[in-house]
């Protein structure tokens, strides 16, 4: 896929553009610090960033934009944070209700969705519903993720498909990544972390084998259409060989 040109006149042309790449929203906290304000009102700047993040990924004409929600860990957090984050997700999905169909947006959630409350799983069950109509870009929010336990559920799932059909076939990469939350999702060339740290932190663990890594200091509330231009033109300058020369 590429683009000619950048929506902004002076921004560097990008030559070349993956069809889907994924966000470590990091350091939400660290910017309401900053502020002076409670934590809770980093995770709303932050949802707000997402929004218009990934209204610019469906502009820019990338197929897949995959964020990092709310971690498996992330329930050690502090009871009236982990509220809070419940919170705008819950409002997150009631908004996407409203406007999917409008705006031509795709969604789905990736994690462990049943230990979540009720009340999201049917708000996730009808978002599902609606994305059945709609075609092109995709959304896709990680919610009660972690990858290591994405890939112990999927090798359950293989086992219990074994059990009750011990003719089922051998076990491959490709059936195993059919068994696996982002099943039918390409795989992202581009993993962006914000916040400074490097490092995946339990991040699509699989579907990262093959990813080019970008990490940068902005701070994830903070992180606009002029960053996602620096990682995108880091991207387009890698010479990605497969294992080949």
């Amino acid at each position: 896929m590429t683009a000619q040109n950048t929506k902004k006149t002076g921004e560097p042309a990008l030559v070349r553009l993956p069809r889907h790449i994924a966000i470590i929203m990091d350091g939400n906290g660290r910017w309401a610090k900053r502020r002076g304000l409670p934590r809770t009102a980093g995770h709303a700047a932050g949802s707000e960033t997402f929004r218009r993040v990934a209204t610019h990924c469906k502009n820019l004409g990338l197929d897949y934009l995959t964020v990092y929600a709310f971690s498996t860990e992330n329930w050690k957090r502090p009871p009236e944070e982990v509220h809070a984050i419940m919170g705008l997700l819950d409002r997150y999905l009631h908004e996407a209700i409203e406007k999917m169909e409008r705006d031509g947006i795709r969604l789905r959630i990736l994690g462990d969705v049943e230990l979540l409350p009720e009340r999201l799983r049917r708000l996730i069950r009808e978002t599902d519903e609606i994305s059945t109509h709609i075609s092109g870009f995709q959304a896709n929010v990680c919610i009660n993720y972690g990858g290591r336990d994405e890939i112990v559920r999927a090798a359950q799932r293989y086992a219990e498909r074994l059990a009750a059909d011990p003719g089922a076939g051998a076990l491959t990469e490709e059936t195993f990544s059919g068994l696996l939350d982002s099943s039918g999702i390409p795989d992202p060339e581009l993993i962006i972390r914000t916040g400074g740290e490097m490092r995946l932190s339990n991040f699509l663990l699989w579907q990262a084998a093959y990813a080019e890594l970008y990490f940068t200091d902005t701070l994830w509330p903070d992180f606009g259409e002029k960053d996602i231009a620096e990682a995108l033109e880091a991207y387009a300058r890698r010479d990605r060989r497969f294992g080949g020369i």
